[in-house]
């Protein structure tokens, strides 16, 4: 429903609070008669007018951002303006909730929108707060015992930096990094979690009579206020080639909370890249397209489609495992630490690289993979996701050329990477619980089911090689 079609005009009787009794400079009879209030917008301001029943105005003001007003009882309203309060009192209860909904509604429309709502689409958050709220994802994660594991290993060897310390949890799930944080000796723990799982945390903390150490903020980090400011920030903001669903913004945001010299757990993260060679990979990945190429489908020439269809397969991630020997040079790296870096710093990366091939073939395209590091005063642990390493939810990510590049063994290959992020919040762990399931069931290749069921990631990824001896 329009403004326009919204009641804006109640009936109201007014009371003036001032200790220094300046209510000689208002007008006596606008206390206890029935007077008219006109409401409207004006810019971002809320204008309230009062008329008496010739139609006079006998008081106006505008609520602005920074006016204090609030709800008192059931049908009265509260402003203060400078030295003098004023309660509205409404007539009825609900001409007064017609008014309440209406200045709680503009309000959301003047707030600002916080770092999370200016970076992410609407529709895309809420499907992906949606998402982590079900029990059924937060148990895969949990399941995932390296990650797990090594998430205690890193918080409970390094103890010292959580003793009697105040701990921050970044997207807690269902706050298992908060348990972690009080079995090594943390005096406060404040878990954040955004999606509704948050009560599910919540009943955990209560249950392990916790919640005199762990306090669940229910909201985003960036619009959360945590109490007090924290020693440590603990969180597993990591996605698929580390970087998808920007939740590592969300966590290098939660610094602002951090004391100086604080310390992040993890700490930094390595993104891993090399030339890899997959000839069955890239065939499967093409035939996709040759749906396209049918010149009589129902009577109709799709042939017409068929390149930009192949366009748009071989722009697509493709989110599996793989052999090491398919890789064609040694890796090179690129480091992020986690205590330097910007949250604009992971808007748009660019990876230079330069390869020494080991083999003579086909260049299929690049693969990747991440290491992150838990860097703390007695010990640094590591987790990876390296090919060559025990299987994680993250597995690898692969992007294939269109056209491959013959290489000889001996020549080098060189150019840059371009991770660009977009507004989309993803959630494709999702779609990997789907493929799981379906593995389990066919002999249906991994390039078969994620063509079938993946989305395109939130990193464009732009790749411009060079190939010389």
């Amino acid at each position: 429903m329009g403004d326009n079609q919204l009641q804006t005009s109640f009936s109201v009787t007014l009371i003036f609070l001032n200790e220094n009794d300046l209510k000689k400079d208002l007008p006596i009879s606008s206390q206890h008669q029935q007077l008219r209030l006109e409401i409207h917008r004006e810019a971002d301001d809320i204008c309230l007018t009062v008329n008496n029943d010739a139609g006079v105005c006998v008081f106006k003001f505008s609520i602005t951002r920074d006016t204090e007003c609030c709800r008192v009882a059931t049908r009265s309203f509260l402003i203060t303006l400078g030295c003098f309060s004023i309660i509205m009192r409404f007539s009825t209860q609900s001409e007064f909730e017609i008014f309440h909904r209406m200045l709680c509604s503009w309000h959301e429309l003047r707030r600002p929108q916080s770092v999370f709502q200016q970076r992410t689409d609407d529709s895309s958050a809420l499907q992906y707060f949606q998402f982590y709220g079900c029990l059924s994802q937060q148990q895969n994660m949990l399941q995932d015992y390296l990650r797990t594991a090594t998430y205690q290993k890193a918080i409970l060897l390094n103890d010292v930096d959580f003793r009697d310390k105040v701990v921050l949890d970044v997207g807690c799930g269902t706050g298992i990094l908060s348990f972690f944080a009080v079995q090594a000796g943390a005096k406060k723990v404040y878990a954040v979690e955004g999606s509704s799982v948050a009560k599910y945390a919540e009943i955990l903390v209560k249950s392990n009579n916790l919640s005199n150490k762990i306090t669940v903020l229910s909201g985003k980090i960036e619009e959360v206020c945590c109490p007090e400011k924290v020693d440590v920030i603990i969180s597993e903001p990591i996605g698929y080639m580390l970087l998808n669903e920007r939740m590592l913004e969300s966590y290098l945001h939660a610094k602002k909370w951090l004391k100086p010299k604080g310390m992040m757990f993890p700490t930094q993260s390595d993104i891993h890249l090399a030339p890899f060679t997959d000839e069955q990979l890239y065939m499967e990945h093409h035939a996709r397209s040759h749906f396209w190429n049918q010149r009589c489908f129902y009577g109709v020439n799709l042939s017409g489609l068929h390149s930009s269809a192949l366009d748009e397969f071989f722009k697509q991630p493709i989110v599996d495992t793989f052999d090491m020997q398919v890789l064609m040079a040694r890796s090179v790296k690129y480091t992020i630490n986690f205590l330097e870096a910007k949250e604009e710093d992971l808007h748009r990366l660019e990876i230079p690289f330069v390869f020494k091939l080991l083999q003579s073939g086909l260049i299929h395209g690049l693969a990747f993979w991440f290491d992150v590091a838990f860097v703390g005063s007695r010990m640094t642990v590591w987790l990876s996701t390296a090919p060559n390493e025990p299987l994680t939810h993250w597995y690898q990510v692969r992007c294939l050329l269109q056209t491959p590049l013959f290489a000889k063994m001996g020549q080098t290959l060189s150019g840059r990477v371009h991770l660009i992020a977009n507004k989309s919040q993803t959630t494709h762990r999702l779609v990997w619980n789907r493929i799981r399931e379906v593995l389990n069931k066919s002999q249906m290749s991994y390039c078969d089911l994620y063509c079938s069921f993946f989305k395109v990631s939130i990193l464009c990824i732009c790749l411009k090689t060079n190939l010389k001896h």
